[in-house]
């Protein structure tokens, strides 16, 4: 082949590319101004996400959203996933350099399968060049899957800058002035005789109740926002304890908060009795899924049976 011909079939070759990468991105754009999320089969994913030319970047959600996977999990990364979705779409940033898709277990089976994946909710970035990196697998189990934590993780793999818009929510503000009202309502029955507010054991419990929600991490949960628990959508194993020491499910600290309180009232339970020692239980909770061991230690409680023997109770639970 001459170098003329050559010039001529590499100007072809660029042509081609060229128009195939258009009629992908005219399509994509299309999806996009009917929803902020596109659905994908595995045709579609190997066809727009995997196949090049791609001069764009895709966020990939992997999920099971169907009824009978009972993945509660899912539903709530797909409403923080939505939310995030619909800020970029109708934000004044809008572009065809990043778009959002979602992959169901249940209409890309193969993708799945493809890709090794055997968990769900899982997000994914794929860049305009190249394959995913470790960094392009957003790390839910520590992080979370808030919209604003997602907007962070994707301004660091695209350099695009998302607002998060939620939609205006008055539970919260419902719910405050209902508070205020039936405090004001007791406060103005209760107006000849206030001496219960300077009642100790009312304000002892109100403080036990926030010393135990502190402790237990409901601050965490409300800053990082996990999952109540995580279910693996091959075997449908529940895990309620997370493997890693770095973050945990609201689940888990529901536990911790029970516990707390199951500690304290023991320890009252042994102040009020002479013939009660101190006792060091173990909490021990084994994740099957990779064998993590956790430990909480916590003081339980014997009874003595007599000055010479008593009866030592030990409880131990297994979760997961």
């Amino acid at each position: 082949m001459s170098s003329l011909g050559l010039l001529v079939w590499l100007i072809q070759l660029f042509c081609l590319l060229f128009n195939l990468l258009a009629e992908k991105v005219e399509q994509l754009m299309e999806w996009s101004s009917r929803r902020s999320v596109i659905r994908m089969n595995g045709d579609k994913f190997r066809r727009f996400v995997k196949a090049p030319p791609r001069n764009y970047s895709v966020i990939v959600m992997f999920t099971a959203l169907q009824p009978q996977r009972q993945c509660s999990v899912c539903r709530q990364a797909n409403e923080e996933y939505q939310v995030l979705a619909n800020s970029w779409r109708y934000s004044s940033a809008f572009s065809n350099k990043l778009f959002f898709t979602i992959v169901d277990y249940d209409e890309g089976a193969d993708v799945f399968q493809q890709l090794n994946m055997n968990s769900a909710p899982t997000f994914m970035h794929f860049p305009p060049k190249g394959k995913p990196k470790r960094a392009d697998t957003f790390d839910l189990q520590r992080i979370g899957f808030a919209a604003e934590q997602l907007a962070k993780w994707i301004a660091d793999r695209t350099d695009v800058h998302i607002r998060v818009f939620r939609p205006p929510n008055y539970s919260g503000t419902i719910a405050l002035a209902l508070l205020v009202s039936l405090v004001g309502g007791l406060l103005y029955l209760r107006r000849n005789n206030l001496e219960f507010i300077y009642n100790k054991t009312g304000w002892a419990m109100a403080a036990l109740c926030v010393v135990f929600a502190m402790t237990s991490g409901q601050m965490w949960n409300h800053i990082r926002g996990p999952p109540y628990a995580h279910k693996n959508p091959q075997n449908g194993q529940v895990s309620y304890i997370h493997g890693s020491s770095q973050a945990q499910f609201v689940a888990e600290s529901h536990i911790i908060l029970l516990l707390s309180i199951l500690q304290k009232q023991m320890d009252r339970t042994r102040q009020a009795k002479s013939d009660c020692c101190l006792v060091q239980c173990i909490y021990l909770t084994v994740n099957s899924n990779n064998g993590t061991v956790l430990f909480y230690i916590f003081p339980f409680f014997s009874i003595f049976k007599s000055s010479a023997e008593f009866f030592l109770f030990f409880f131990l639970c297994i979760v997961c």
